[in-house]
């Protein structure tokens, strides 16, 4: 007798037994007979089926709606167990996905690594965290050989993997550039060109660019339709709109973007974001803007890091700790 007969054998005895003595014992027996059949891998349906064999077999004159009752019950489970199968395939293939999501996640965290650069004079603060585990913005610091610092500030209008996918290949066309063309608008020019060649015409990229100077305490700044930054006049005490215009990346090749300056003073701040912070939802609406400025003065006096942290912090709480976008935001002071 193989083991599969024997557990089918034992389970009629304790079947009978139970059903004579209605001694719990034989539950637990049950339990191990059950654990035996999990191993062998026999199905929901294949078990009801024995049980309906054994019954028969130990009352064969059993009232027939008894009968008909435990056949209705066989056919049920046969359609559930293959709806088990399938749901449980599919859970099989959504953990292989997202367990392939997240070791791309990592790779896009080491391809899009960036380094804050120390500029003497000015305090620079950075975060960006993702809505999901793919991050649609992508920020980049470029210290080049005149001492300037190059900041990018970009966003997919687009998820997952083919967003990632675009904002490595921004980041690899960057760094070939050479140092000395990195002006705001030739860089722009330049990936704007790479985009239009490359990326799908249903994804759309936007970039705020900027050169900052520090031995001049100015800045240089283009931008391809991006989500505007602000300056805050730290001796008015107000924000100003850093005005500009672009096309977003892509759209046509030829287009020319236009180069912006400002100086900067002390203590002064400048803040560059993606619509991730703009459109930070309280209940059903957006934040607004003055909303938003109120959070950043509450932190002004903290050292940058510190002032994009505590922002980011008291967004995340507006929105009830579920961020609807990603969200990345950078400050940089003037040193007084």
């Amino acid at each position: 007798m193989s083991t599969l007969d024997t557990e089918v054998s034992n389970y009629k005895k304790m079947l009978k037994y139970f059903i004579e003595t209605q001694d719990e014992q034989a539950l637990y027996g049950a339990e191990k007979i059950t654990k035996g059949f999990i191993k062998k891998h026999i199905l929901p349906e294949e078990i009801i089926n024995l049980h309906i064999q054994a019954f028969s077999e130990l009352y064969p004159n059993v009232r027939e709606e008894v009968t008909l009752g435990m056949n209705f019950l066989l056919e049920t489970m046969i359609s559930y167990g293959m709806a088990h199968q399938e749901n449980q395939a599919l859970r099989d293939k959504q953990l292989a996905l997202e367990s392939e999501i997240s070791v791309a996640a990592g790779m896009q965290n080491t391809l899009l690594a960036t380094k804050k650069p120390d500029i003497d004079g000015y305090d620079i603060g950075v975060i960006s965290i993702p809505a999901h585990q793919m991050n649609g913005d992508y920020y980049h610091f470029i210290k080049e050989e005149n001492g300037s610092i190059g900041i990018a500030i970009a966003d997919v209008k687009g998820k997952g993997v083919p967003a990632a996918l675009c904002m490595s290949m921004i980041k690899y066309s960057m760094d070939s550039f050479p140092d000395k063309s990195m002006t705001p608008s030739r860089i722009l020019n330049s990936l704007n060109r790479v985009v239009e060649r490359n990326v799908d015409p249903s994804m759309f990229i936007t970039m705020f660019y900027t050169q900052l100077l520090p031995k001049e305490d100015k800045m240089i700044y283009s931008s391809a339709g991006h989500e505007p930054g602000y300056y805050y006049d730290a001796e008015e005490q107000r924000f100003e709109e850093i005005r500009t215009k672009g096309l977003v990346l892509g759209v046509t090749p030829d287009f020319k973007y236009t180069e912006y300056e400002r100086h900067i003073k002390a203590g002064d701040m400048v803040v560059l974001l993606t619509d991730g912070v703009t459109e930070s939802k309280v209940g059903e609406r957006f934040i607004e803007t003055d909303e938003l400025f109120e959070v950043i003065q509450k932190y002004a006096h903290l050292p940058a890091q510190e002032i994009v942290e505590h922002v980011y912090k008291d967004l995340e709480r507006l929105q009830g700790f579920q961020l609807r976008d990603d969200f990345t935001l950078i400050i940089f002071k003037k040193e007084v």
